[in-house]
């Protein structure tokens, strides 16, 4: 949903002088028609936005890793116009991390910038958003991300294999129990994906796949919500799976919902009475203490999937740039008990409740 723990720091980059005016956000209304290539770039009257694409990689010698790149748009309460080419009229923000199971934990980087002097944006009329020389693009039908971080490099071109998957009604969805408590929202899973990753001084050629997010809003949270958990996996034989649960504070459940596009056949939607996650084993965070449910059990119109972490450590400490800490981790798809499929599990608000 991305998804997703990304507002936080804000404030911090806003001005210190009073905001003249405050902002109208558009609404985010079912019946709207979403259109492309155009509603691929950003959409900067919109309060928050997000692309966000997570994957599983695969080495030479056989080595599997997880990667994440996440650029977050936001649009600050106050109209800032007029003011200087360094007013906070948009905020740009970033995620990436690596998933690595010789390391036994994420390498991962943040970065947050206005998008004064080129020195960070996001395009309206295709996706490209980049903070300094971190950058996801559309080049061509491919998607292009290149992202120097202090522990890792990625430098990946992602090439989709079908058409957007819109989610919700026709990329209307839902996050809460009122209409507006909703997203623009499209997915494009099973991106084929090859490249290259650097840690430390060896760089070596990786091929995998991925699941692009793009997401845009302007209300989203319900009040009463901590948090959510996602899933996005591709599934083997070309299908995609995507479900979510918004928690409430008491660990009960607002709403739920999702997808299940299977080669074929028309994508099906989720009703939130459809869709259930349980917990089958938590992990503690040594660093934070927070207990997260990195093995979930998702049910969904009959069928059951069992996922299970790449590496039980994915948390996410986002604090110098989103305000938050979350767990965003790879995982295999078991169903049946058998591999059914690869994707991501994100887990957000068990830190402390999200606040967008």
């Amino acid at each position: 949903m991305k998804r997703r723990a990304f507002l936080g720091s804000v404030a911090a980059l806003a001005l210190a002088r009073p905001a003249v005016a405050s902002v109208e956000y558009p609404k985010v209304e079912v019946g709207t028609r979403l259109a492309f290539p155009q509603d691929h770039g950003a959409h900067p009257a919109y309060r928050t936005e997000w692309w966000y694409m997570t994957g599983w990689l695969r080495t030479a010698s056989g080595e599997d890793l997880g990667f994440q790149v996440t650029f977050f748009r936001s649009r600050p309460p106050f109209d800032g116009a007029g003011k200087s080419a360094f007013a906070p009229t948009q905020v740009l923000l970033a995620h990436a991390a690596l998933a690595d199971p010789k390391l036994g934990r994420l390498r991962h980087d943040q970065r947050a910038a206005r998008p004064a002097l080129g020195l960070a944006g996001a395009r309206e009329e295709r996706t490209d958003c980049w903070i300094d020389d971190w950058r996801l693009v559309q080049e061509g039908a491919a998607y292009r991300t290149k992202i120097v971080a202090r522990e890792f490099t990625l430098e990946l071109d992602c090439t989709p294999q079908g058409a957007p998957l819109l989610q919700g009604e026709a990329g209307f969805s839902r996050k809460g129990p009122k209409p507006e408590q909703a997203s623009h929202y499209y997915s494009r899973p099973q991106l084929a994906v090859k490249g290259r990753v650097g840690r430390g001084a060896s760089s070596e050629a990786v091929v995998g796949h991925a699941w692009l997010d793009h997401e845009w809003s302007s209300t989203l949270m319900d009040e009463r919500a901590a948090g959510w958990d996602w899933i996005g996996v591709n599934l083997d034989g070309g299908g995609a799976l995507m479900a979510f649960r918004m928690r409430d504070r008491a660990g009960g459940v607002l709403y739920a919902g999702g997808t299940l596009a299977l080669p074929g056949e028309a994508a099906r939607m989720f009703s939130p009475d459809q869709v259930a996650f349980t917990s089958v084993r938590e992990w503690r965070s040594p660093r934070t203490g927070v207990a997260y449910p990195v093995a979930m059990r998702v049910r969904a119109t009959g069928r059951e999937w069992t996922l299970e972490p790449l590496l039980d450590d994915q948390e996410l400490d986002a604090r110098a740039s989103t305000g938050t800490v979350y767990w965003e981790g790879a995982v295999k798809c078991v169903e049946g008990g058998r591999e059914a499929g690869r994707g991501y599990l994100e887990l957000t608000g068990y830190w402390k409740p999200m606040r967008l």
